[in-house]
């Protein structure tokens, strides 16, 4: 062994400071930048911790100075040394640039290949993120993502002390499980032992967590790896990690509670903000009618005005003839750059499918008078103008847009519309981020689909409302779910309800779903068997580890705060997987493999 390993550092690279003067230490690191300023050279080392000045010269140690002649970028080295103070010479924009280190003893653990790109502290490198993946391993050790990571981790502890303190036991569940047809597509993995048959990776461990509460756990969590084969996007990854919750003898409000404290734990410790507790409530009705989402972003205004009722007989018949008119009121202070190309420009945008596929977008601007100067305005009665005006709460020199359609047409493209405005007119104070969250809650218990059918808004197995239980008999369709979401600056963290617990009424859900004995049986046997044995009210909710991290992080993506992340097409470049694999271990799983028609896969 050598002998600056069985010493051990003395010191991370970060944490030298100036009555650390005249101390001897001993630094493990990597070479970060080497400049050679004519017989001294200087080394900025860096590890996790943050970078050191290292110098090597002849005065100092001639065999350590010869040595580091030979060092370049990302060589892995010790050193031991005295520090001294900088003194004139102090760095402003290091913890450390206060010190120096002094090197007489100098070790090259490893040399270093010329890395593909700059290790640098920048998380906007220049550089396609593809190559970046391909080389993981050196993406992670620049400073700006390995902050990610150290937040990562405090977050998996800040969620440990929150959630043990309020008396939840971390336990585990299985990876591998029983596939059940429907719902997110499972990545299905084949039993050797049992040919023919195949265990479904865990897409969340929903199940076996409502089974921890017949068990009479009473409380549980779990940080827990899911897997589902989904298109994948920028917030979105074939494996993600959950926080995972359930309780017994549960309310929404006993479910709010902890993550409440958890939640504003966290952004008190890794984002300096102090959150108001408890956060806001809105039932799924007033967030859609607000904002046209059930994830609305509350840092900002603009939202929705219902002006169906007051442009009834106005005379412009797009609004006549259209079941629903809402709008949004731009302020006089936000409306200068709305000219007319760039309201053209937002008409293509609420057309395009992605952003709701409207028909159009009405625009009109508030004269001082009162009257509206909009291409349409001629149509419009005075009374119906006034009625606009009022419903809009406008006043002169403001910019109205509207969307007539049908209630998701409408509420999408005007969601969208809201958040592209947000963007296009610097309503957020980048300099200064703001935090707001809010639980949205009372989502519909079904959804409708093309055919008519109904299917589970969440799961088969999420409650309704008490009061609305006996519309499962007479209209499905209006009967809201205790569920809930966790929404923060218009993105969804977390989702979750309080479950049934009763077999009348899971049989009336089941009916409502159109599913037979077979199919119950096939699906959800073993819990329908399980709830034979006196199950307790019980309900829960998942967090999203990951886009938690990533906006606490401020990065534009999941891949940002997951080690080693696959890309949109499920590729991890780094080990050139998924791979073929061959005829042997396919015949040892009892699989054959057949060529996709038109493909040559030889």
């Amino acid at each position: 062994m050598s002998s600056l390993l069985a010493t051990g550092r003395t010191h991370d690279c970060g944490s030298l400071r100036r009555e650390h003067v005249g101390n001897e230490v001993v630094l493990f690191g990597w070479v970060h930048r080497r400049r050679d300023h004519g017989g001294r050279i200087f080394v900025d080392l860096r590890d996790r911790a943050g970078l050191t000045q290292v110098v090597f010269g002849p005065d100092i140690d001639e065999g350590a100075h010869a040595l580091a002649d030979q060092l370049r970028s990302e060589f892995c080295i010790g050193i031991r040394g005295t520090v001294v103070d900088r003194g004139e010479n102090e760095n402003p924009n290091l913890p450390t640039g206060a010190i120096e280190v002094e090197a007489h003893t100098l070790e090259v653990f490893s040399t270093s290949a010329t890395p593909p790109f700059v290790i640098a502290d920048d998380d906007r490198l220049d550089v396609h993120e593809n190559l970046r993946l391909a080389y993981r391993y050196l993406d992670l050790r620049r400073p700006c993502v390995q902050r990610n990571f150290l937040l990562r981790s405090r977050l998996y502890q800040i969620t440990r002390s929150v959630l043990t303190r309020h008396g939840f036991w971390e336990l585990e569940t299985p990876y591998l499980v029983k596939y059940t047809p429907g719902g997110a597509r499972n990545f299905l993995v084949p039993s050797r032992l049992n040919p023919g048959t195949f265990y479904a990776l865990a897409e969340s461990p929903q199940i076996y967590k409502q089974l921890f509460m017949v068990a009479g756990f009473d409380k549980y969590f779990q940080i827990t790896r899911c897997f589902r084969d989904e298109d994948l996007r920028n917030d979105r990854q074939p494996e993600f990690t959950q926080i995972d919750v359930e309780l017994s003898f549960a309310t929404p409000e006993r479910v709010f509670a902890p993550i409440e404290e958890l939640v504003a734990e966290a952004l008190r410790e890794l984002a300096g903000h102090e959150l108001e507790l408890p956060l806001p409530r809105l039932s799924w009705r007033e967030a859609m009618e607000r904002f046209g989402t059930d994830k609305p972003d509350l840092r900002f205004g603009l939202e929705l005005r219902d002006v169906t009722e007051v442009t009834r007989g106005c005379g412009f018949r797009v609004f006549e003839s259209a079941p629903l008119v809402k709008g949004l009121c731009v302020p006089p202070e936000h409306a200068a750059p709305l000219t007319r190309s760039q309201l053209d420009k937002l008409t293509d945008f609420v057309k395009k499918r992605e952003h709701g596929g409207a028909k159009g977008l009405a625009w009109a601007r508030v004269e001082p008078d009162g009257s509206l100067k909009a291409p349409f305005a001629k149509n419009l009665s005075p009374e119906a103008t006034a009625g606009i005006v009022r419903v809009m709460e406008a006043e002169p020199g403001s910019v109205l847009l509207f969307v007539a359609d049908d209630f998701d047409t409408v509420h999408t493209a005007l969601s969208a519309l809201r958040l592209h405005l947000r963007d296009l007119l610097g309503l957020l104070d980048e300099a200064s981020p703001s935090w707001r969250l809010a639980w949205v809650t009372e989502f519909p218990l079904f959804e409708r689909t093309d055919d008519g059918r109904y299917v589970s808004a969440h799961h088969p197995f999420t409650s309704p409302l008490p009061e609305d239980v006996p519309l499962l008999d007479t209209d499905p369709a209006s009967v809201h779910a205790q569920a809930y979401d966790l929404v923060m600056n218009g993105n969804e963290i977390g989702g979750g309800s309080i479950r049934i617990h009763r077999a009348d009424v899971q049989a009336k859900v089941f009916e409502v779903l159109g599913l037979d004995e077979e199919e119950k049986q096939q699906k959800f046997g073993f819990l329908l068997e399980a709830f034979r044995y006196g199950p307790p009210p019980h309900g829960g909710i998942a967090l999203g580890l990951d886009r938690i991290a990533m906006l606490l992080a401020g990065a534009e993506s999941l891949r940002d705060v997951i080690a080693f992340p696959k890309t949109q097409r499920g590729h991890d470049l780094m080990t050139g997987c998924p791979t073929p694999v061959d005829e042997a271990q396919l015949a040892e799983l009892y699989i054959t493999h057949r060529p996709l028609p038109g493909r040559d896969d030889t």
